[in-house]
């Protein structure tokens, strides 16, 4: 029996056949429901649209960079596969946005501290993450600075090209290096970064060794840990203090946090619940800056809609294939065939598969050419990476 708040009575809800679980997993499904409708029926009023609005104000058009792409269309990749999409995610390292100036001196100039080129196949199967790395010795196309004036192209590190023009300048680096059309973009800062896991209520992570490293203010003990804002963006961004302090470790780190992280805004007690679903919402729009596509809740919305339904296992996190450059071991170049090999598969959104450990010599034979998938799932190209269905601590 019930009380008269309508809470289940002590041994009430059970039976051999598990027909009060049904019962109760009904009423739970029901209270999700019925909050969500209230929300949608509140936008119908004044708050539900100041709300709406905020969020929707939220997000910066980069008007600038779709301007300056534009006058360079003519030398744009192509788009091969309708449906499938391609967004370059870029992290700013700027301290001159609220909260960030902790974070170092304010040099007047912005890097891309992190870069990533998420694929989305058509259909919505799989979402695959490649990080590019910031020292990656790439061509630089012409650029528009930020001061007005044009640069000549150069060949130089990968995070020069934000640098030196902004995001339409790492569009135009990246599309040359990898022959993949960028559909999209999104800038974020710190802030934005940590508000976000906030307003999830933190993210758990496995440490394998206690962390105190003084540069990111960062002290945690050994095992699993759950990171708040300020201490996730602390370990993402660390690199001498933890593991073998190269910017690839660095990225093996951000990728598996990302992977946590998805698990954690895609679990029903997030998206389900509209109290702990606006704070997600406020601080993913927050400290956002988009192309004009994008820079607004319905342009997020239509992008964001097909991607609840991909499982965590087909959510995909890599590091393009590279190594140290020839000329300098503190910079990085590219592994061929492989990266060619992987820029080919998503470009003509054929499938790749991401395992824990480097590919075998046979698996990666530096005389074939991308492979598509067969029947039995043989022939797939494989890459060292993890999914968001792995557990940090297993």
């Amino acid at each position: 029996m019930t009380d008269s708040a309508g809470t289940l009575g002590p041994g009430a809800g059970s039976s051999a056949s598990g027909e009060g679980l049904i019962r109760r997993r009904r009423r739970r499904r029901v209270r999700c429901g019925g909050l969500v409708v209230a929300v949608v029926a509140a936008a119908a009023g004044g708050t539900g649209w100041a709300l709406y609005a905020k969020l929707d104000g939220n997000i910066t058009a980069d008007e600038a960079a779709a301007a300056e792409l534009a006058r360079y269309e003519k030398d744009r990749p192509t788009s091969l596969v309708k449906d499938a999409q391609n967004i370059l995610l870029i992290g700013s390292d700027s301290r001159s946005g609220d909260g960030n100036g902790r974070y170092g001196r304010d040099s007047g100039t912005e890097r891309s501290d992190t870069t990533i080129l998420l694929h989305l196949a058509a259909g919505r199967r799989t979402a695959t993450a490649v990080s590019l790395p910031r020292d990656l010795m790439v061509d630089v196309p012409a650029c528009l600075g930020r001061d007005g004036t044009r640069s000549e192209p150069m060949f130089a590190m990968f995070n020069y090209a934000f640098q030196k023009g902004g995001s339409a300048c790492t569009i135009r680096t990246v599309e040359k290096l990898t022959n993949i059309r960028v559909d999209h973009h999104m800038v974020v800062d710190f802030h934005g970064f940590k508000d976000m896991v906030d307003a999830v209520d933190g993210v758990a992570v496995c440490l394998a060794e206690p962390i105190d490293d003084k540069a990111a203010k960062l002290r945690l003990p050994a095992g699993r840990v759950t990171l708040d804002g300020e201490e996730a963006l602390g370990y993402v961004r660390a690199r001498k203090s933890l593991g073998n302090g190269s910017d690839t470790d660095r990225m093996d780190r951000q990728q598996r946090f990302l992977g946590a992280l998805v698990n954690k805004v895609q679990s029903n007690d997030v998206l389900l619940n509209p109290v702990k679903l606006y704070p997600v919402l406020d601080a993913a729009t927050s400290s956002l800056t988009t192309d004009p596509g994008l820079a607004s809740l319905r342009g997020l919305y239509e992008l964001v809609r097909g991607l609840r339904h991909i499982p965590a296992g087909r959510v995909q996190f890599l590091t393009v294939p590279r190594e140290s450059y020839v000329y300098d071991a503190n910079r990085d170049q590219l592994v061929e065939p492989e990266a060619r090999r992987l820029f080919e598969q998503l470009r003509k959104d054929a499938p790749v598969k991401v395992t824990e450990k480097a590919p075998t010599v046979s698996e990666h034979s530096r005389d074939e050419e991308p492979r598509g998938e067969s029947e039995n799932g043989e022939g797939v190209p494989a890459f060292r990476g993890n999914t968001a269905a792995e557990d940090t601590c297993e």
